[in-house]
């Protein structure tokens, strides 16, 4: 049985990862394993600098590094996988890029591109925005809890729901069917980032076991 897909999902920027508050080691000792580099402002060197830095800083911590829209770059810097979105790069032609090994995740914002998701190799899909976001210049409508609660039903991928979560919805989110919550602002918001993760994983561990318990009482019955 493959390890349970990690429940906090950190999204940063190149400002964070090039900054001397070590706030991708923080998060890394608090627990976290998933992080996404994200820069939609940054210059192709830029972004590539700090993926590279990245991956040297944290897979020996056993961090897997993705990085967004750029498989190309997720390659040569050696990342755990590619984050695509709908008007990237297809899933299984971003895997051919990235090579064997490393994972693609795409983003959906509807049960059409779920589903046509779900048909691909993807490792995971992203649902969202859940909430109002402030992370895009340009985001999608606010899809809600209950398209996630769809969404549950109609694959067995991991689901990674996706923005304005904030620790105050974190349970809502886990207990409508996410595997795991990407969080951007409301960890580099916090005074410590750290601690702030360690929150989320309290609320993930519990509501997780919960479902586990849940789905094995299905099964006897």
């Amino acid at each position: 049985m493959p390890p349970p897909f990690p429940p906090v999902y950190a999204i940063l920027d190149v400002a964070p990862v090039d900054s001397e508050a070590n706030i991708p080691e923080a998060l890394a000792e608090s627990g976290v394993r998933l992080i996404q580099l994200r820069d939609k402002q940054a210059s192709a060197r830029a972004i590539f600098g700090a993926s590279k830095s990245l991956v040297a800083r944290l897979s020996p911590k056993g961090v897997r590094i993705m990085v967004n829209d750029r498989p190309d770059i997720a390659a040569m810097v050696g990342a755990g996988g590619v984050h695509v979105g709908q008007d990237d790069l297809p899933v299984d032609a971003a895997r051919t890029l990235c090579g064997a090994g490393r994972w693609v995740g795409v983003s959906t914002h509807n049960l059409e591109q779920l589903q046509l998701a779900d048909g691909t190799s993807a490792d995971y899909i992203a649902v969202g925005p859940i909430f109002v976001t402030a992370t895009k210049e340009n985001p999608d409508p606010v899809v809600g809890l209950n398209l996630l609660r769809e969404a549950r039903r109609l694959t067995r991928k991991p689901l990674v729901a996706i923005g304005g979560i904030t620790i105050k919805s974190a349970e809502s989110v886990y207990r409508a069917g996410a595997d795991s919550v990407a969080i951007v602002s409301d960890l580099l918001s916090a005074s410590d980032p750290a601690q702030r993760a360690r929150e989320y994983f309290v609320i993930a561990e519990h509501v997780l076991a919960e479902r586990s318990e849940s789905t094995q009482r299905g099964r006897s019955n």
